[in-house]
This record gives C-alpha cells, structure tokens and sequence, in this order.
C-alpha cells in the first residue's frame, strides 16, 4: 500500500541539493522533490524491472498533462505479448499507462523515452514493475507536477549510489 507524500528534512551532508530537483532512491524506491529550506517532499515510487532501470542525470525538457502514449519498438520487441494490441497507443485517459501527468527526461536534447509519469496500477508503486520509467500513484504525480520546473534536473541514483543510509 503507499502512503502520503511526506515533508523530510535533508541530511546536512548532503551538499548541492539544488531546490527542484528530483532525486530517485533505488532502493528505497522513493522520490525526493527538493524544497527550499532543506526539506524534500518524498513520495513513494517504482522503478523499472531487471535491468530496463537506467541510473544516470536526466533534464526535465517536457511537461504533460493527460498524456498520449504508445511503446517503444523496444517494448514491442521484448513484450509482444503485452504490447502487440496497442502498438499505435493509447489515448489519454485514467487507464492510459502513462496515467495522468508524465514529466519527459532528456540527455541533452535527446528524449530517452523514460518518464516520471502516474500510474494506473498503484499496487506497482515499490516494486520494480516498468520498462523503464518511474511510476507513481496519479494523487502524488498531480500534486508534484505543477511543481517542477522545465529545465530541472532528475537523478536516478542506481542501488550503489542510493541516497538512503544501508546498514
């Protein structure tokens, strides 16, 4: 079950944390949306199965509301089965896969085709469950949507550079 984005106050440590950007906890499977006076909102999250995570430093470039979406040649390829029947996408809508609101992650001015998006499936939501993406339930990426910039910075951290403390 997932729980309600919660406010946490920073490690000191942590140098750097620029207020608006987003930092991605693998193991944890949380998201953090850095504020201003050292505090994050956190919110619970999934992340991609097997190998299809791809840890790294991503640009916010784009912003939808109610996105249209359709799977990657590379879905298809891996997935018929899943994927076959809605090769051309699905229209927008709470069933959509990409659920109500998705921020578009970019190398440069490459799309990567990875999102920050809801989630029509909130049970997924700490587990490794996407081909690629991070999901959210569509209550916390609605709340955190208007409040990320265009042009803000998104870290996936991999399991070895999680920002949670590991015993």
């Amino acid at each position: 079950m997932w729980s309600m984005p919660r406010i946490h106050p920073l490690p000191r440590h942590k140098d750097g944390l620029v207020p608006g950007d987003i930092h991605v906890d693998a193991v944890a499977r949380y998201l953090y949306h850095i504020e201003e006076g050292g505090t994050a909102m956190r919110y619970g999250v999934a992340i991609a199965r097997g190998k299809l995570y791809e840890p790294g430093t991503y640009t916010i470039k784009r912003k939808v509301r109610w996105p249209h979406w359709q799977p990657t040649q590379n879905m298809i390829d891996r997935d018929p089965e899943l994927y076959s029947d809605i090769a051309d996408g699905m229209e927008p809508g709470p069933e959509n896969a990409l659920g109500s609101r998705a921020l578009y992650l970019f190398v440069g001015d490459r799309d990567t085709y990875l999102r920050i998006h809801g989630t029509p499936y909130p049970r997924s939501i700490g587990g490794r469950a996407s081909s690629g993406c991070v999901r959210m339930v569509m209550a916390h990426i609605n709340d955190l949507y208007p409040n990320v910039e265009i042009g803000s910075t998104a870290f996936l951290y991999s399991a070895e550079d999680s920002v949670t403390p590991r015993s």
